[in-house]
C-alpha cells in the first residue's frame, strides 16, 4: 500500500507537469515566445519562477547537508542570505532595468545583451562558450540530490529514475517553452513550500520540538572543527568566515547566473516588478531558509551518519530516513519538483544562448524563427542526454559531492557575468576590456581550482570560496580596467541608455503626482 501511495503521488505529479506543457504549445510559436513568454509573464508566475530555478536538489540535499553539519544552526544565515542578498536586492538593483534595457536591444539571452550593449560579437560568443562549458556540470549536479532520497523511498535503478525525470522535462519544456517551464515552476513552488515546512515540523518532533533540538544541538562537540562549548548551536558557528563565503557564492551568485537574471527579460509590467519582488523574497526564505536550518540539526543523527563512507550527501536523506511513507513521497515529490525546474531553466538557456548565439549568424547566416526554434528544440535534448549521461556516469563512480560542482559552475558563470552585467546597467564607462577582463579571471581562476586546488592559497582551494572570491574580484576588475582602457564608443552609449530617458505616462495608483 505504502509504494502504491508513492507511485500514485508521482504519476500524478508528472501527469499534470506534461499536461501543463502540451496547454502552454500556443505560447511557443515564435523564438519570443518560447524564450521569453511574450514578455508578459507576471508576477508571481516570475518570482516563482526564479525562486525555483535558484533553489534544487543541490540546497536541499548537498548544500544543506554539507554546511549544515559544518555550521550547525548558523547555515541558516545562507538562507537569510539568498532571501535578502539573492533575491530582494537583486529584484531591486536588476529587475526594472533589465527589463527596460533587454527590450530596448532587443535582446533574449545575456550573450546577446553583451552584444549589443558593447557592440561586440566576440563577447557574445565568448559569453555563450562560458555558458556552455559551466552550465553542464550544473546540469549533472542536479540528479545527485535524488540518488539517496529514490533509493530510501523506491527500490528502483537510479539510473531509471533519472532517465524518467530528464525525459518528463525535456516534454515540457520542448512543447509549451517558457510559458509552461514558468507554470511549472508555480506549481512546483507550491510543492516545495509545503514539503519543508512538513519535513521540518516532522524532523524537530522526533527531536523532541525545537528547544529540546536545539539544547542538544548545544550539546555536541567536535574538537575537529572547534573546541568552543555549544559552537553548532550559535549564532555564528564555527567558522563565520568560511560561512560568509557560502553566504556570497549562493547569494551574490545569482545576479550573474544567465538562467536567473533571464526572468527579468520576460517580466510584464512594473507592478509585477514590485510584486515578484516581494513574493520570490518570501519564497527564498521559507525554502532555502527551511533547507539550511534543517540542515542544521544534522549532528543530532551523526551515529547514523558516517561522512567518510557517504559523504555529506547523505546527511539529509538519513534525516529524512524515519519519516512516515507518505512524508516521505512528499520529500521525493519536493526534491523532484526543484530539481525538474531548474533543470528546464538551464536546458532553456543553454538551448537558446547556442541557437541565438553562437548558431544563428556565425555558424548559419539565414535562420528563420521556425528554423530556430526547432534547433533549440533538438538542442533541449541534447543537453539532457548529456546531463544524463554524466549524471550516471557520476553516480556509478562515486563522485557525488554536489556542493563543489554547483561551486564551480556557479563560481565561473556569476564571476565572469555579474559584473559586466552589472555595471553595463548602470555605468556609460564600462569598456570592452572591462568585460573581457571579468571574463578571463574568472574562467582562468575556476578552471585553475578544479586543476590544481593544491597551489592555491588554503581558504581558496574551496570551490565555493574560489567563486566567492571571483564575483567580487570583477567588481574591482571591470572599473579599473575600464578607467585605463579605450573609452566605449559615445554615441553608442548613449544610445543605449536612451531606453532610461523614455517617457512614460502612469495612473495615479501608480504615481501620485502634483497637483495643479
Amino acid at each position: 500500500m505504502d509504494l502504491f501511495i508513492k507511485l500514485a503521488m508521482l504519476v500524478v505529479f508528472f501527469g499534470v507537469m506534461v499536461g501543463v506543457g502540451l496547454y502552454c504549445r500556443r505560447h511557443s510559436t515564435d523564438v519570443n515566445g518560447f524564450v521569453l513568454g511574450g514578455r508578459s509573464v507576471g508576477p508571481w508566475l516570475t518570482a516563482f519562477a526564479y525562486g525555483t530555478s535558484y533553489f534544487s536538489a543541490v540546497v536541499f540535499v548537498g548544500y544543506a547537508g554539507q554546511f549544515g553539519w559544518k555550521y550547525g544552526i548558523a547555515a541558516t544565515w545562507a538562507g537569510i542570505g539568498n532571501a535578502i542578498l539573492g533575491s530582494l536586492l537583486a529584484w531591486a538593483v536588476l529587475g526594472r532595468r533589465t527589463r527596460v534595457m533587454t527590450q530596448h536591444l532587443d535582446s533574449a539571452t545575456m550573450p546577446q545583451f553583451f552584444e549589443k550593449r558593447f557592440n561586440s560579437k566576440a563577447l557574445k560568443l565568448a559569453a555563450s562558450a562560458v555558458i556552455f562549458v559551466f552550465l553542464i556540470p550544473y546540469t549533472a549536479s542536479l540528479y545527485n540530490g535524488l540518488s539517496r532520497l529514490f533509493g530510501m523511498a523506491f527500490d528502483i535503478d537510479y539510473s531509471v529514475c533519472v532517465i524518467i525525470m530528464a525525459v518528463l522535462t525535456g516534454i515540457y519544456v520542448i512543447a509549451g517553452g517558457y510559458m509552461a517551464t514558468a507554470i511549472n515552476d508555480f506549481i512546483q513552488g507550491i510543492i516545495m513550500i509545503m514539503g519543508i515546512c512538513a519535513v521540518i515540523a516532522a524532523v524537530l518532533k522526533g527531536q523532541g520540538g525545537f528547544l529540546e533540538a536545539l539544547n542538544r544541538l548545544g550539546q555536541v562537540s567536535d574538537p575537529a572543527v572547534s573546541t568552543t562549548p555549544g559552537v553548532f548551536a550559535s549564532f555564528f558557528g564555527p567558522d563565520p568566515v568560511n560561512l560568509a563565503g557560502v553566504v556570497v557564492l549562493t547569494s551574490l551568485g545569482t545576479w550573474g547566473l544567465p538562467q536567473m537574471v533571464q526572468k527579468f527579460y520576460a517580466i510584464k509590467n512594473e507592478q509585477a516588478i514590485n510584486k515578484g519582488m516581494i513574493i520570490s523574497t518570501v519564497f527564498a526564505l521559507v525554502v532555502a531558509g527551511g533547507c539550511y536550518f534543517l540542515g542544521g540539526f544534522g549532528r543530532l543523527f551523526s551515529d547514523q551518519v558516517d561522512i567518510a563512507v557517504g559523504g555529506y550527501d547523505s546527511i539529509i536523506p538519513t534525516m529524512l530516513s524515519g519519516l512516515s511513507p507518505l512524508l516521505i513521497s512528499v520529500v521525493v515529490i519536493l526534491v523532484l519538483s526543484a530539481s525538474m525546474s531548474t533543470l528546464s531553466s538551464l536546458v532553456l538557456a543553454s538551448s537558446s544562448t547556442l541557437t541565438l548565439d553562437f548558431i544563428k549568424g556565425s555558424l548559419v547566416k539565414d535562420l528563420d524563427e521556425k528554423k530556430q526554434l526547432l534547433i533549440m528544440r533538438a538542442l533541449i535534448v541534447v543537453f539532457i542526454a548529456i546531463s544524463v549521461v554524466l549524471a550516471i556516469l557520476q553516480y556509478k563512480s562515486n563522485v557525488t559531492v554536489i556542493a563543489q560542482l554547483m561551486g564551480v559552475s556557479w563560481g565561473a558563470l556569476a564571476g565572469a557575468f555579474l559584473a559586466p552585467f552589472l555595471y553595463g546597467l548602470y555605468w556609460k564607462g564600462v569598456s570592452t576590456a572591462g568585460v573581457w577582463a571579468s571574463f578571463v579571471f574568472s574562467t582562468v581562476v575556476m578552471l585553475a581550482n578544479v586543476a590544481a586546488r593544491g597551489s592555491f592559497p588554503v581558504i581558496l582551494q574551496s570551490p565555493i570560496n574560489a567563486g566567492a572570491f571571483c564575483m567580487v574580484a570583477g567588481l574591482i576588475i571591470v572599473p579599473v580596467v575600464s578607467l585605463f582602457t579605450p573609452k566605449p564608443d559615445r554615441v553608442l552609449v548613449d544610445s543605449v541608455f536612451s531606453c532610461y530617458e523614455r517617457k512614460v505616462t502612469v495612473t495615479v495608483k501608480d504615481s501620485i503626482g502634483e497637483q495643479g
